[in-house]
């Protein structure tokens, strides 16, 4: 089918779905520290306030704000107003928090659900793919456009990797520095911005002659190196399922705008190597299998044909559509990304088989088969037509999801059955206190 319409989950699926367990483990370095101001923003929140509501809320205010740096810098390489940094640093800020909020509020309200895991994943998966590109224009890294190319994917694929090794263990696990670290890490980055301006990001790091743009780059390629290898551990050591199924350097006078870049691939290597090790140490099914009780290698071609099409229409294109459009370029590519994410998520709640093709490559595949024939129309046309299908697909697929999820759970999606008394509040150890 050319778009994910109609019923998109089996009446099994729906069942496992409704029988499925929240399962996490770990807490980064920040979290513990960051909770207190979690639970006090979660007992000044009406009772009434769904928490779904509360996480598409702060993923509306975290787009729009990426989306201003974007319409001041669609290459990555002009400069943007240095309030538009603030704010976008702010809209991070406000996502961060509702994001880690809305689970509390769910339990405060008694509303907790499985449905309420997967809306939240869901809105990480795009998030993710604004984070990144805000971060490349913070920077100006459309400069060098093969390492905004491989930040902005790096960090997609972090957090497909992420879901995965959960794919394969049945349990979300959680680095000393993870998500929130790197959230801050991104506002940082935006502020320094604000404070000295873009340009600051070209100057030329003393001794090394680094530019400081390799400093994020950097730390980003070291830390994901280290997840990845921690993600491909649990993956390789087998699943859960039966038959261990599922269910820059020195002296290379660079500027200073790819150290923010180097660091943040330095991070992401690190979180990764951890997914991978998890991986690699096999999974929760039989003989090590995926939750599913399919292969724990299952997942890696799905988001292969997302990542490798987008690798080689960009070293491929005649018109050189990525170099002068690379915003445009890597949310098209993103928004495929969050859908193949999401069939993840799906398929891990749901304990069923992650499916190799997908609706949502059909966008790719217009860019992909241009090509082939000698680049019969303007790419740039064929690439806005691959966003408009992969988000028209993507918002078609999470519909059909939710609604689905809603009729099988006889729950609302943005709203609670009904208001709740507030009977308790969360302590600032996250405990749920009990009011008379």
């Amino acid at each position: 089918m050319i778009l994910s319409c109609g019923d998109v989950l089996s009446s099994q699926q729906l069942k496992r779905l409704a029988e499925h367990k929240y399962s996490a483990s770990g807490s980064s370095f920040l979290d513990p520290a960051m909770q207190p101001f979690w639970n006090w923003t979660v007992n000044q929140c009406p009772m009434w306030l769904a928490p779904n509501l509360m996480t598409l809320c702060g993923l509306a205010v975290n787009i729009f704000t990426s989306l201003i740096l974007v319409y001041y810098s669609p290459d990555a390489r002009q400069e943007v107003p240095r309030w538009a940094f603030v704010l976008c640093a702010l809209g991070l800020f406000v996502y961060q928090t509702l994001d880690a909020c809305d689970g509390k509020q769910a339990r405060r309200t008694g509303s907790s659900s499985p449905l309420g895991e997967l809306f939240d994943h869901g809105c990480d998966s795009i998030s993710t793919v604004f984070v990144a590109l805000a971060v490349c224009i913070a920077v100006q890294l459309g400069n060098y456009p093969a390492w905004m190319f491989f930040q902005c994917f790096v960090a997609i694929t972090l957090f497909y990797c992420a879901h995965w090794q959960t794919y394969v263990s049945g349990t979300l696990r959680f680095g000393k520095f993870d998500v929130t670290e790197a959230q801050f890490s991104v506002m940082a980055i935006h502020l320094v911005s604000a404070i000295f301006g873009p340009t600051v990001w070209a100057t030329k790091v003393p001794l090394v002659q680094l530019p400081l743009q390799c400093v994020p780059i950097t730390v980003a390629v070291v830390a994901a190196t280290v997840a990845a290898c921690n993600y491909m551990t649990t993956i390789f050591t087998g699943g859960v399922g039966k038959n261990g199924s599922t269910v820059a350097l020195p002296l290379l006078h660079m500027e200073l705008r790819l150290m923010p870049v180097a660091m943040a691939l330095s991070v992401s290597f690190i979180m990764c190597y951890t997914d991978v090790a998890v991986i690699l140490s096999g999974g929760v099914g039989k003989n090590g299998s995926t939750v599913a009780g399919t292969s724990v290698l299952s997942p890696c071609i799905p988001i292969a044909l997302v990542v490798l099409p987008a690798f080689i229409i960009y070293q491929k294109s005649t018109m050189h559509v990525y170099e002068k459009h690379p915003c445009l370029y890597i949310v098209a590519f993103g928004m495929v990304a969050a859908k193949v994410t999401n069939r993840l998520v799906v398929a891990h709640m749901s304990k069923s088989q992650m499916e190799y093709m997908d609706s949502v490559l059909v966008g790719p595949g217009m860019l992909f088969l241009n090509q082939y024939f000698n680049t019969t129309f303007n790419e740039y046309i064929i690439l806005w037509i691959c966003l408009v299908y992969s988000v028209a697909d993507l918002l078609c697929y999470s519909r059909n999801v939710c609604n689905q999820m809603c009729a099988h759970l006889q729950i609302p999606l943005l709203r609670l059955a009904s208001v709740v008394q507030p009977r308790h509040h969360v302590s600032s150890d996250g405990a749920a206190v009990y009011v008379s």
